[in-house]
């Protein structure tokens, strides 16, 4: 397989639950675009390193599958902030659990490079620089992004709700080294600005398309630019939606509303048989205050597996309750022996819908039982 290949979710969860163990690999958010286009995006992400970036790909699909565990996790999540300057109403940010149950700050320098020194050396292919927060709130991203390339991470990402990153700051990381940046961008026109408040519609979409231009003036197809949007702000116009990025972007995509504000009563969610964690063979999650989580979907930090500031990256990835959870769920365990999987959307039951885009047939898999209103 090479990076050409096209990975999709909709393939490897037929293929496992074929096999009646149930590992989505990447699951939730589906493609807008043609499949050229995805491609595309696959070959210029891995641009720098074709060859490494291959094999990155092929071991986080198939480490999960096989239950392989290298001595430190593919991907680093290094969350530079966990506060954000949006309150957007689908968002858990916005809850007093959250408030009362994260510690809401902004990563130390000291810590950040504490981590990077480390994983850098050991061979952590990417890391991302946001988790629950706005990444662009640090103050120093930019150093941030360059010690993390100096250190020889292969991939830097982050996701942004774009308010913070203007032109200025654009060619700043692009000249760090960022090699992907995903915009959360939900809906058009007056829908983006109610939720997105207090963004403005035309001047968010003028400076996507700048960021373009100042790849092209600089003769880069770094950072790729990714925009997804949550599936009920763009059901009814998804066609115009595409319209207006398809030409300004280099991916679009999109992933139906998940219980982020955890309004679903538990025994009414429906889950697939055999589930098994994919996560936590893929990634290791640390928090602004250098707590390290399960995974990227433990918003609140129930249940933590150790603290960056005190432990080595290498030993909470190994550590006892990281092996535990492995254990867990490969006996099919980990929802009735964990709450945060019992929440979670990976193990939940889909069903399609197909959605068309210009000739097109686009399907994405919702959740059942699962409301599609913003907010609920």
């Amino acid at each position: 397989m090479n990076i050409f290949d096209k990975l999709t979710p909709s393939i490897e969860i037929r293929e496992e639950k074929e096999k009646k163990e149930y590992v989505p690999v990447n699951k939730g958010q589906f493609n807008l675009d043609t499949d050229e286009r995805e491609l595309l995006f696959e070959k210029n992400r891995g641009s720098d390193d074709p060859e490494g970036y291959k094999e990155y790909r092929r071991e986080w699909f198939e480490n999960p599958k096989t239950k392989t565990l290298k001595p430190y996790p593919l991907h680093v999540d290094v969350e530079l902030a966990s506060i954000c300057n949006l309150k957007c109403p689908m968002c858990y940010t916005i809850t007093q659990q959250f408030k009362e149950k994260v510690n809401t700050k902004l990563m130390s320098w000291e810590l950040y490079t504490k981590i990077i020194d480390e994983i850098g050396p050991a061979g952590v292919y990417s890391i991302r620089l946001s988790l629950r927060g706005e990444s662009f709130l640090h103050k120093r991203i930019i150093d941030a992004i360059q010690y993390a390339k100096d250190k020889g991470i292969k991939e830097v990402s982050t996701l942004t709700n774009g308010v913070k990153l203007d032109e200025e700051m654009f060619k700043k990381i692009m000249d760090a080294g960022i090699d992907w940046i995903t915009i959360s961008f939900d809906g058009i026109n007056e829908t983006y600005e109610r939720i997105r408040k207090p963004a403005k519609f035309a001047r968010s979409v003028e400076k996507i398309a700048n960021y373009q231009k100042i790849k092209k003036e600089a003769g880069k197809v770094k950072p790729v630019i990714k925009v997804q949007s949550i599936l009920p702000a763009i059901r009814d116009n998804i066609e115009e939606y595409f319209d207006i990025f398809n030409p300004i972007t280099d991916l679009l995509s999109s992933n139906p509303l998940i219980d982020y504000l955890q309004n679903d009563d538990v025994n009414t969610i429906e889950y697939e048989k055999n589930f098994s964690c994919p996560m936590i063979y893929q990634r290791l999650v640390i928090g602004a205050d250098g707590v390290a989580m399960m995974c990227s979907n433990d918003e609140e930090n129930e249940y933590p597996v150790g603290d960056a500031n005190t432990e080595s990256i290498h030993d909470i990835w190994n550590g006892e309750k990281m092996q535990h959870a492995r254990e867990s769920h490969a006996k099919h365990h980990g929802v009735k022996d964990y709450s945060i999987c019992k929440k979670c959307y990976l193990p939940r039951k889909t069903e399609p819908e197909v959605l068309e885009v210009h000739g097109r047939k686009v399907i994405a898999e919702n959740y059942t039982n699962r409301s599609q209103l913003i907010g609920k």
